[in-house]
């Protein structure tokens, strides 16, 4: 308990000597904070494997510390249990809780230490775990250890160098790969003496855990909102970026924080989205890049793609800040709970940016110690095998996660299901989801083991599963392996749609296919057009206002003289490269362009997705790969949304429209019976200009939906099609007319049955009804 005196002890360590007896060894050693209270002599109850002997672990012993002593107290280490992985309660004969059991995976380690510590990082005690060999488990209980408050790390020890796949270091302090949370530096992008920061090699992160935490308050009244895959509108949102500007008007503590996301609730209702995709929010290290001297050690990590554990929610995404670390940690976690709670209570899904394809540790050029690859680096890691092993890099981080191993895959599927259970996710995106299709020397596999347990897991199953289908070596946009089950983001509507919009010739077939859900990607696989994630801005690339600013990148500020960031944008800047200021032609023009990708993207069929942002037009002056700008360039502009009213009214008001029609957003593939496209010249590239109606032939609606596309630089005059008896075309949007005009709830009073599409312009009527 953290109101227990601190001071020198002498401790009194037990430890098995796997021959049956105990040894005790007395050391003079630091113990801060922790009354030990009664000792339990034996008892390995918990152990699973059913063997009260422990004939397959090796013995453990006590590493002594040259530290002076005061008061006696003793403790001891005993075998405890091989599983559960990680930190959890540990029981005496009788059933009650008797301290805390530790096991940590490492097949191919010599000796792992168990290093504790105090709430502010102090070391308390080093012991030897006991080893399983049958399960490759380093395990050992430490009875009347406090169930919460104590931080804890491992020293892992092996043979060999690094001629071998092994990356051992006997005095790194490891963090668990299966502690339920995190302890690092207390404030974001801010070091602190915790931390103990040495370059080049980086910061300390210790593992912590709450084994008698109350269960989290849900609410009576609390459901998941359970929102229909076909029924999706997805926004991709940072948590750091959203609310860290002052001009959120949050309080300093809340803002860049799950708390902030929740304030910003009321926001995200009045825009229309109905789920989150947020950037990663596992711990990471938000200063790796600024571990020694480089071109990027000027930048601080705001995306988050690159964990340092599967498991814990980002700490410094959390607003309390003590003296307890401990405490900090957990009630970061609280806090996402809260967020989620407040999002599921306004029918707001939360869908998380998962990142298993790598993480933070780096290669071997740059290595960065943390976790998985010093405790078992070729069982985490995908190698090239050779007589110098190295990391195989489909990422281009680095490193490829061996996710189809045995430990691996264990731990991303405990990851997944802890967060679906624990915190009530809606479902996940997997980054770079092709690395998962990877056997364990990076070879592609047909039918991963990993993405088939995920698609048939009682749990995980009932979620959203989103793949970014592709990585350095593969690209499997429409060919991910599925099982009827996988969506994708589909990264061939994002080309094709700003491709047609920009004016590239012979886009026409290619933007309707899209427009139809992209039934020659998921059509043959038994999936479904909401199986295709609709895009055209998401984190990776210019927004949507650069999109139609900038023919080039501009990523000087990354510190890679330009080189970072992709090339191909298919972007067009109507005219001019960046600001255009004073010349309201190309102003006017930029404006539209924006307006007709919106509008591609809410009439087609499949779930859209859009990035947080674009509502009020964010630019990050043409830079398409902002990974690393903690300040204005990246941080959501509050103010801009009263700025740019007249643009966020027509963006929202046609995530409006999208929600209601109910001839968008379709469960299964059109037909002849649901569309008609008032076409003739498929085959001319010239042609620039497309056109259809959606049918209501079910009349849930008013009516039919009309919808053209004119890419040209010239007007195009179309007749429009009969509306039925009855009824009149009626205009709710025309790109081309200002604000309030170009857009108009429930349609207008009427148009001719001629209608002049402008130049760069796109128009949606809808069939009415006389009054």
């Amino acid at each position: 308990p953290a109101s227990c005196p601190s001071g020198r002890s002498r401790l009194l360590f037990r430890a098995y000597d796997g021959l049956g007896s105990i040894r005790s060894f007395e050391i003079q050693r630091r113990y801060s904070k922790i009354d030990t209270g009664p000792k339990i002599q034996g008892g390995v109850r918990n152990c699973p494997l059913g063997s009260t002997s422990h004939s397959n672990c090796r013995g453990a012993s006590v590493v002594p510390s040259a530290v002076t002593g005061a008061e006696e107290t003793a403790m001891q280490i005993i075998p405890g249990s091989v599983y559960p992985l990680g930190p959890s309660a540990y029981h005496s004969e009788d059933g009650s809780v008797a301290g805390v059991n530790f096991a940590v995976a490492s097949a191919h380690a010599k000796n792992v230490q168990l290093v504790l510590f105090d709430v502010q990082g102090e070391e308390l005690s080093t012991l030897n775990l006991f080893f399983n060999e049958e399960e490759g488990v380093w395990h050992g209980a430490v009875p009347d250890l406090p169930q919460k408050d104590i931080l804890y790390g491992v020293k892992v020890s092996g043979d060999g160098g690094w001629e071998t796949p092994f990356r051992w270091d006997s005095q790194r302090v490891l963090l668990d790969p299966w502690a339920p949370y995190v302890v690092g530096r207390s404030r974001f992008g801010m070091r602190d003496d915790f931390e103990r920061f040495v370059s080049p090699d980086g910061s300390r992160f210790l593992g912590t855990y709450c084994l008698e935490e109350d269960d989290f308050d849900w609410g009576d009244d609390y459901d998941r909102p359970n929102i229909p895959e076909n029924d999706l509108i997805i926004m991709e949102l940072a948590v750091r970026s959203f609310t860290a500007s002052p001009t959120s008007g949050l309080d300093e503590e809340k803002r860049g924080t799950f708390a902030g996301v929740a304030e910003k609730v009321d926001h995200l209702v009045d825009l229309g989205i109905n789920a989150v995709e947020l950037l990663p929010v596992f711990e990471y290290d938000e200063l790796e890049f600024q571990r020694h001297k480089n071109p990027r050690d000027h930048m601080t990590n705001i995306w988050g793609y690159s964990h340092l554990s599967f498991l814990a929610p980002m700490s410094r995404f959390g607003s309390q800040t003590s003296d307890n670390r401990a405490a900090d940690s957990i009630a970061a976690a609280r806090e996402f709970k809260e967020m989620v709670k407040t999002l599921h209570s306004r029918s707001i899904e939360v869908i998380v940016d998962v990142v298993y394809n790598h993480t933070a540790e780096s290669d071997d050029a740059d290595p960065y110690l943390l976790s998985w690859r010093g405790i078992d680096a070729l069982e985490y890691y995908q190698q090239i095998p050779g007589g110098h092993p190295a990391l195989v890099n489909l990422s281009g981080c680095g490193n490829t996660v061996n996710v189809n191993g045995r430990r691996g895959k264990e731990l991303v599927i405990e990851s997944l299901v802890r967060w679906v259970e624990e915190y009530h996710v809606d479902g996940f995106r997997f980054d770079l989801a092709s690395c998962l299709c990877r056997d364990s020397h990076g070879n592609a596999m047909d039918d991963p083991p990993l993405i088939r347990e995920i698609a048939k897991h009682p749990v995980l199953s009932k979620v959203k599963l989103i793949a970014e289908p592709w990585d350095l070596g593969m690209y499997q946009v429409g060919s991910f392996p599925a099982h009827g089950k996988w969506s994708e983001w589909n990264g061939k509507y994002r080309d094709d749609v700003r491709k047609f919009i920009k004016g590239d010739e012979g886009m026409k077939p290619a933007l309707a296919t899209r427009l139809s859900g992209s039934e020659d990607l998921y059509g043959s696989s038994g999936r479904k057009p909401y199986n295709s994630i609709n895009f055209v801005i998401a984190h990776d690339g210019f927004t949507l206002a650069d999109l139609v600013s900038y023919n080039e990148k501009h990523n000087d500020a990354n510190g890679e003289n330009n080189m970072d960031g992709t090339n191909d944008n298919f972007s067009w800047n109507c005219g001019v490269e960046g600001p255009a200021h004073n010349q309201l032609h190309i102003q006017d023009l930029r404006y539209k362009q924006m307006k007709n990708i919106h509008v591609a993207l809410m009439m087609s069929q499949g779930t859209p997705m859009i990035l947080s942002g674009d509502e009020y037009g964010q630019t990050r002056h043409g830079n398409n790969n902002w990974y690393g700008h903690d300040n204005d360039m990246t941080q959501f502009d509050w103010n801009q949304l009263k700025e740019n009213e007249g643009w966020y009214r027509f963006y929202k008001s046609l995530i409006h429209f999208r929600r209601t029609c109910p001839l968008l957003g379709k469960t299964d593939f059109l037909t002849g019976n649901c569309i008609t496209w008032h076409e003739d010249r498929w085959h001319d590239p010239d042609s620039k200009f497309l056109a259809f109606t959606l049918h209501d032939r079910d009349q849930e609606y008013v009516g039919d939906v009309y919808c053209a596309f004119n890419a040209h630089p010239f007007e195009v005059t179309v007749h429009l099609p009969h509306p039925g008896d009855g009824r009149r075309w009626c205009r709710v949007v025309d790109t081309n007319l200002p604000s309030p005009r170009d857009y108009v709830e429930g349609g207008n009073g009427g148009v001719d049955q001629t209608y002049k599409i402008q130049s760069h312009s796109s128009i949606i009527l809808i069939s009415k009804g006389d009054a």
